[in-house]
């Protein structure tokens, strides 16, 4: 059950390779998604290192966030405990982990009867990603388990930091940013349109984006520009 990324802090799994593009699967697809596997609610943060996720999606109910949050839960909670020292996917009930300020049975109280936690982090920036889903009705399928660990998964490598930009292709991209046409680059800049084009063209490139708007949303998420 976790509500702020701010407290989060960063084990590894077989990361899936895909391209990235603004949102590999959209913010509005993402949550439709989660909203049909877990009903009752659900939290996902992903890629966090040291500060806030690049990405955050909070879909628990109202009244158990405030409670969650007034009362400091997360320190005490056994699904934020397991996911500090695991990777992989697991149900709520099968957690091996202490409760005894009885979190999950507040939970209950919300509708968040049953649940399931899945994690992922990459080895070589350490930062986590994270999700926990819950239902009211029954316990996740296994087939369930494994598309919620194929989504945190897939959102883990779609919204990967990309390789840095040179200062010429930030500058380019700033200006686009700024609603500026080729011609009034090139002007700004003092070098020709093809040039602002080709400085564009690597920025997306690197950015894995299919268009210089697309580019801009990117790395501004990434506060590369």
């Amino acid at each position: 059950m976790l509500l702020k990324a701010v407290e989060h802090s960063p084990g590894s799994c077989k990361l899936q390779t895909s391209d990235r593009t603004a949102d590999t699967v959209t913010d509005q697809g993402l949550r439709q998604q989660l909203e049909e596997i877990a009903p009752a609610g659900h939290y996902v943060a992903i890629r966090i290192g040291f500060a806030f996720p690049v990405y955050e999606e909070n879909g628990l109910p109202t009244e158990w966030v405030e409670l969650y949050t007034a009362d400091g839960l997360m320190l005490r909670d056994p699904i934020v405990n397991w996911m500090y020292g695991n990777v992989g996917v697991i149900r709520w009930s099968a957690l091996d982990a202490p409760d005894p300020n009885a979190v999950l049975k507040m939970a209950r109280q919300h509708g968040l009867v049953y649940g399931a936690v899945a994690c992922c982090m990459d080895p070589a920036t350490a930062e986590r990603s994270y999700g926990s889903f819950a239902r009211a009705d029954r316990e996740f399928t296994d087939q369930e388990l494994r598309r919620l660990e194929t989504i945190v998964k897939s959102q883990h490598t779609a919204r990967r930091r990309p390789a840095s930009l040179t200062q010429a292709e930030s500058e380019a991209l700033r200006h686009v940013r700024d609603g500026l046409r080729f011609k009034e680059i090139a002007f700004l800049l003092g070098i020709s349109e093809s040039a602002v084009k080709a400085r564009l063209t690597n920025a997306k490139r690197k950015l894995n984006a299919k268009t210089s708007v697309q580019a801009v949303s990117i790395a501004t998420t990434f506060s590369l520009i």
